[in-house]
């Protein structure tokens, strides 16, 4: 019969569901073979799916299939991946100094004056020396690093990061406010040059025309900066990004040394050492609108935040001159006999502060009132001074004592750099620098000093910790530095 009978139909039609069930199974597992990646490229979770299997029970007069439905596992495999190795030279200052590099995976190095070699980072290296401070720090190691480790003499608050050598007299420096670059403008140079603060890489060298620079100042977003030189008696108006000068302004003076902006930035005032006045400019056309004549050598400027003021740093007699700008009239406010060089102002508290190289004292002002306070002694021809951004702590270069000959050469001290606290007058900190230590900054958000050795063509970086530690550092190496500046 064609269909044979019931019992029959039944066996084949179970037969034939096995056969189908078996030729799926080596289908997929033939697929699995061919199209799935090796384990050992797999990127992400592989999801591993399980066929089902089919019981089939064949009775006498019926046939009942029983099917478990069909499950989906998942696992995830987890594959650790580790950082690339880097390559680390490591030079350790001063020469003799001792270190361990500890790797993620606990293993410790010790080496002796530097290394070199490629890890694993981030790594941690402990320095230490006879006669410094230890030190220790963290490496990200995320790309080759090329690092110098600077340890300090014992009780040094602020610690040296770098420093690097400039091109010839590097007389002020300058932290751009808009970027992580430093300026130094070079007295005996043909302009000025920029430098990354961390690791002392010059980013550029602009040649100004006819002669070097003696100081900048930046707008507050710094994309602009104003470049001062002596010999023409010019001011370069920069663009800080391109490092282009976007025009030259005539102060139609003789010898122009410090300029200051406006607080509206409309406005910028320049000093002239020789013709003793200072030029007013419209920055909007670029011309002077007035020259305020003033007391003999004027250096320092400083305007008041509400732009009423203008404060000059006369040197020759150690004066201070206040300008009303709505009528331009001066008055004398203090004379010490000194050389008054440079100002700086707290525009939260209305004070300023003032340099007298002639007498070794920081001054401090209450521009409401014009009242004089002496607020510290420093050491000898105190030069820059700079204000953290919290106006707490007064940084003060110090050359130290001329040579009986000329400043131009070596002096028979080491220049300095001072920490005032500027509430009390008590020192914070001193550094010891090199042949005359001149040119002084800090960094928009407080972190980092720099100072030029301009004798020396050099820069120096220190890292400024927190104000609470330098608080209670008890003074740092105020007392030891005073018996290390003699030559």
């Amino acid at each position: 019969m064609e269909g044979g009978s019931g019992r029959e139909r039944t066996t084949r039609l179970a037969l034939l569901i096995a056969l189908l069930l078996l030729a799926g199974t080596a289908v997929v597992s033939l697929a699995s073979r061919e199209g799935a990646p090796p384990a050992a490229a797999a990127a992400e979770p592989s999801a591993v799916t399980t066929i089902a299997t089919t019981a089939v029970t064949v009775a006498a007069d019926t046939a009942t299939t029983s099917t478990t439905a069909p499950t989906t596992t998942t696992t995830t495999t987890t594959t650790t991946t580790l950082p690339p190795e880097h390559n680390l030279r490591l030079t350790l200052v001063p020469e003799g100094a001792a270190a361990t590099i500890e790797t993620p995976e606990g293993e410790v190095q010790a080496v002796a004056s530097g290394f070199e070699g490629d890890l694993r980072g981030p790594v941690t290296v402990a320095v230490e020396a006879e006669g410094y401070q230890s030190y220790a720090e963290e490496i990200a190691l995320d790309a080759d690093v090329e690092h110098t480790i600077w340890l300090d003499r014992p009780g040094q608050v602020l610690h040296k990061v770098t420093q690097w050598t400039t091109a010839g007299a590097p007389k002020q420096v300058a932290f751009n406010p808009g970027s992580t670059e430093v300026w130094v403008t070079l007295l005996n140079g043909t302009g000025f040059q920029v430098f990354d603060p961390l690791d002392g890489e010059l980013i550029a060298a602009v040649e100004l025309p006819e002669a070097g620079s003696v100081e900048v100042t930046f707008n507050r977003a710094g994309t602009k900066a104003y470049v001062s030189q002596m010999e023409t008696a010019s001011v370069y108006e920069i663009d800080a990004g391109s490092k282009t000068v976007l025009r030259t302004l005539d102060t139609e003076a003789v010898w122009t040394k410090v300029m200051v902006l406006s607080p509206d930035e409309q406005t910028l005032w320049a000093s002239n050492w020789v013709s003793n006045n200072v030029s007013e400019f419209d920055l909007a056309t670029g011309e002077v609108t007035r020259k305020l004549n003033t007391v003999v050598t004027p250096r320092g400027l400083y305007v008041t935040p509400d732009g009423k003021k203008l404060y000059v740093a006369g040197f020759e007699d150690g004066e201070i001159e206040v300008f009303d700008l709505a009528t331009g009239d001066s008055e004398v406010i203090y004379r010490s006999g000194g050389s008054m060089r440079h100002l700086v102002g707290d525009a939260a508290t209305g004070s300023m502060y003032a340099s007298d190289m002639g007498r070794a004292h920081v001054l401090v002002i209450d521009t409401t009132t014009n009242e004089v306070e002496e607020l510290a002694t420093v050491d000898k021809v105190p030069n820059t001074i700079d204000l953290s951004p919290d106006g707490k702590v007064l940084y003060v270069s110090n050359r130290g004592r001329n040579n009986p000959e000329t400043y131009y050469k070596p002096g028979p001290e080491w220049g300095t750099v001072v920490a005032i606290d500027t509430a009390t007058g008590d020192y914070l900190d001193a550094i010891i620098g090199g042949n005359q230590t001149t040119g002084l900054d800090v960094s928009p958000d407080g972190t980092l000093l720099a100072f030029s050795d301009f004798l020396d063509n050099r820069v120096t970086v220190y890292r400024i910790p927190s104000n609470e530690e330098l608080v209670a550092g008890g003074g740092g190496r105020w007392e030891a530095h005073l018996s290390e500046i003699a030559k």
